[in-house]
């Protein structure tokens, strides 16, 4: 009998990004409630709601009467006084009124005019317009409603969606863990600002812009034991909104010469030894007891029992036995036999 065949993979040592997929909520950037900063009446609603709104559009109109006639009184003050302190100034020069006469008038011409541009301002109050850009939620007063500056009558929130954040909480441990492997050299450090971040959503989907991780938070939760990360996502078409829940799956660092294998490959015995089957340059197979780290994708990195160069067999291990000889060919993952097929000449 010829010796059976086997699918293999060669150990190769490479670049393997490492991460971890993390849950976590969408949040704003930017929430700006929409407040009352005039008394009066609501006379007109400007928006739709829902609708996307840009910083300075016009929300809501509050009835500007009262407030014009202010202004009108407090520009004839303005008038009036500035008239008075012009008559004063040529007359304090020749004695006809007093200095303290003429100071008197300047200082009721200055507080005139701060008086008329309060006025001013409190006018232009009465147009309520959106301090950011984004979008509208719900109408929170209506045509007719009553206002207050004293109660700060919330009237709408404008939520800006883009960019949008994606905060998430990781364990202090493995974030230790990591550093350590950072510290002796085992893990090549992702370069500053170039953490990616990938984003699952819970349809299952994957989200199709990255983000980037913006920071770690300084402390750890006591209760918890976690750590707050932030990534910001581009979000032009607003299809992340605020309060969804989602899977970030963050680019942590780089393991520069990783040995990875299937993990069906890995044999998982009692005790929790694993071993690998390996096919040695006579043929011959051999049991290897191997550590494994994580798991990336269907594969283990192999942190111990391997080198660069050995056979592992993945395909036939179920007609192995240590000591046979095989015959090893390459392991065709997308095959159901395991060994990769011939390919086709020209013409076949």
């Amino acid at each position: 009998m010829p010796p059976p065949e086997v699918g293999v993979v060669t150990i190769t040592p490479g670049p393997v990004a490492l991460t971890t997929e993390l849950p976590g909520r969408i949040d704003p950037v930017r929430v700006a409630q929409v407040r009352a900063r005039v008394d009066g009446i609501v006379l007109h609603r400007e928006f739709r709601e829902g609708a996307d709104v840009t910083n300075g559009e016009v929300l809501y109109q509050i009835d500007p009467a009262p407030f014009k006639a202010a202004l009108d009184s407090a520009n004839a003050s303005l008038m009036q006084a500035q008239l008075l302190a012009q008559r004063y100034q040529p007359l304090v020069d020749v004695n006809a009124v007093s200095k303290q006469d003429y100071d008197n008038a300047v200082a009721a011409a200055a507080q005139a005019k701060a008086s008329q541009e309060t006025a001013a301002i409190n006018l232009g109050y009465c147009t309520v317009t959106a301090p950011i850009s984004g979008r509208v939620g719900a109408a929170l007063v209506t045509e007719g409603a009553l206002v207050s500056q004293t109660a700060a009558t919330e009237m709408a929130v404008v939520t800006q969606l883009d960019p949008i954040y994606f905060d998430f909480t990781q364990s202090s441990t493995e974030l230790l863990r990591l550093r350590r492997e950072l510290e002796n050299g085992t893990l090549k450090s992702v370069a500053p600002g170039e953490a990616k971040v990938t984003l699952l959503l819970d349809d299952g989907t994957t989200y199709p812009l990255p983000g980037k991780l913006l920071f770690s938070d300084v402390t750890v939760d006591p209760g918890s034991g976690m750590i707050t990360l932030r990534a910001e996502f581009p979000n032009p078409d607003h299809l992340l909104l605020p309060g969804m829940f989602a899977r970030g799956v963050l680019e942590q660092a780089v393991d520069a010469q990783a040995i990875t294998v299937p993990q069906r490959s890995v044999s998982i015995v009692a005790g929790g030894t694993s071993t690998v089957m390996v096919v040695g340059a006579d043929g011959k197979v051999s049991g290897h007891i191997v550590n494994i780290g994580r798991a990336v994708g269907n594969e283990w990195i192999i942190t111990d029992g391997l080198k660069a160069g050995e056979q592992v067999i993945v395909e036939g291990l179920q007609k192995v036995q240590p000591g046979m000889v095989v015959k090893p060919v390459p392991y065709n993952p997308a095959g159901t036999n395991g060994p990769a097929a011939p390919m086709p000449t020209q013409g076949s």
